[in-house]
């Protein structure tokens, strides 16, 4: 029989899909309180492109390296922007596409274009340089697209295999326009106002704890004690780990639902006991 909840208030911090992870506490029996924690912000690009695909004109076999699904998108959009879509799209087909995990293969996919080589489960910075690592990249162009701050641990392994880098930071991540309601979630946890937090990224962490003010010791006690801490797969629990706040809660499968299923589960165990 499937374990549900009776009532449990439980702060999420994901944005982009939050009504359909509040939508996945709610039909557990628990109140989902859904609390954006990261703007993704597009920088202008357009000339940053333009002169990149006048670049790949020359290049016979790019490497090209998608970090996230929003990256490859915004990737699109400016070349679209440009008139020069399908030259993009041209380029990644003759060379080579390496996706960090699914999100980026989907954006590829809606594009036309099959993600030549992906990284393994689950999926983290590690995964991505052990795939990246399997090829010859020596004196390639390689375009990494980054997620919303540079990776250093990747830039560093692309330029050890002896790449020409190329990077591209098509958006970043930054805190909300209005942090008041991050601020009041971060006060209520240390209030024990919820049973649970589940974070989906650990970029959400780090703003939640950013915001926090003078209420960072004891918000960070209560997710050490009273509060339930889920994180959707091994980087957001390391960086959770780091701040502090290790979590309770981390799904072999590094999925939004996989996350909500365990956490349901372990707050419904706590129940029965």
């Amino acid at each position: 029989m499937k374990q549900r909840l009776s009532g449990q208030r439980i702060v999420l911090f994901e944005s982009r899909l939050a009504e359909e992870i509040s939508e996945l506490v709610r039909r557990s029996g628990g109140v989902p309180v859904c609390v954006p924690a990261v703007r993704e912000r597009r920088r202008p690009a357009g000339t940053e492109v333009a002169a990149l695909l006048d670049q790949l004109r020359d290049e016979a076999s790019p490497l090209f390296v998608f970090s996230t699904g929003v990256g490859t998108a915004a990737l699109f959009d400016e070349a679209r922007a440009l008139g020069r879509g399908e030259e993009l799209r041209a380029a990644i087909l003759r060379g080579v596409a390496v996706c960090r995990g699914p999100k980026p293969v989907a954006a590829l996919h809606r594009e036309r274009v099959a993600a030549s080589l992906k990284a393994r489960a689950p999926h983290t910075t590690a995964e991505f340089i052990e795939a990246v690592s399997t090829l010859d990249v020596r004196e390639r162009m390689a375009i990494l697209v980054h997620y919303g701050e540079r990776n250093e641990a990747l830039v560093a392994a692309l330029l050890g295999l002896g790449a020409r880098l190329h990077e591209l930071m098509l958006y970043r991540w930054e805190l909300p326009e209005d942090t008041g309601p991050l601020c009041r979630a971060a006060l209520e946890l240390a209030q024990g106002a919820f049973a649970a937090a589940a974070f989906t990224t650990q970029i959400q962490a780090r703003h939640l704890v950013q915001v926090a003010g003078e209420n960072r010791q004891e918000m960070l006690s209560a997710l050490r004690s009273r509060v339930v801490v889920a994180a959707v797969g091994p980087t957001c629990a390391r960086v959770l780990t780091e701040l502090g706040a290790p979590p309770t809660v981390v799904p072999e499968t590094p999925k939004m639902s996989a996350m909500l299923n365990a956490l349901v589960a372990r707050l419904a165990d706590g129940e029965a006991r």
